[in-house]
């Protein structure tokens, strides 16, 4: 979105509140919250010269603001020779300025039947595009609609992974290593978790 035109006729489809994202940002930057049509013009302009100074490009998307989110993200693995599987989910949803304070494993938000339909989804995706690596497929879960909003992949191992970690007992650094030396994968998931574990940023 470059222009308010634009603007006013997304944030028509997608309804109030909105969030508007800095399209080559991250960490919270460039995102700006909208509850009505007449905050989205001088909204529109703050992120977009927030995007540019920071990221070098002002190019900002628009999408649905779930007010009560949690935030639940789906561990990957792919090898070399077309085997994906998944470690579970975690749960990052107490956060400060967008950024991740506490990490989870497993999620107490989500059912098994969700925690299953959500790594089906994750595997399904990751083997269409031939993944072979260690990642992180995100996602907002809605509690109020029972509705999951895919956000992004990391395509690396991220902070919160040690969580992870400790409730599979894989070593995923060591795993990423051996699936970059072509290496199979050395499980067939999903791994059910044993334990809970969680960590803090300070």
């Amino acid at each position: 979105i470059d222009n308010e035109s634009d603007a006013l006729a997304a944030a028509e489809r997608i309804g109030y509140p909105l969030i508007i994202k800095a399209a080559a940002g991250g960490g919270g930057r460039g995102m700006k919250i909208v509850e009505s049509r007449t905050h989205l013009t001088q909204q529109l302009f703050t992120a977009r010269s927030e995007a540019q100074a920071g990221f070098g490009n002002p190019d900002v998307y628009l999408e649905r603001y779930v007010t009560r989110p949690r935030h639940i993200e789906i561990q990957l693995m792919g090898d070399l020779h077309g085997n994906v599987a998944h470690l579970g989910e975690r749960e990052c949803s107490i956060q400060r300025r967008h950024q991740k304070l506490v990490e989870e494993a497993p999620s107490v938000a989500i059912t098994e039947a969700q925690r299953k339909a959500l790594g089906d989804i994750v595997v399904k995706a990751a083997r269409e595009v031939g993944y072979a690596n260690v990642g992180t497929v995100e996602f907002l879960f809605d509690p109020a609609k029972n509705e999951f909003y895919f956000m992004e992949m990391n395509t690396r191992i991220q902070v919160e992974h040690t969580v992870t970690e400790m409730v599979t007992g894989l070593d995923l650094v060591k795993e990423q290593i051996l699936l970059a030396a072509g290496h199979k994968l050395s499980f067939s998931g999903p791994l059910k978790p044993r334990g809970h574990a969680i960590e803090l940023r300070i």
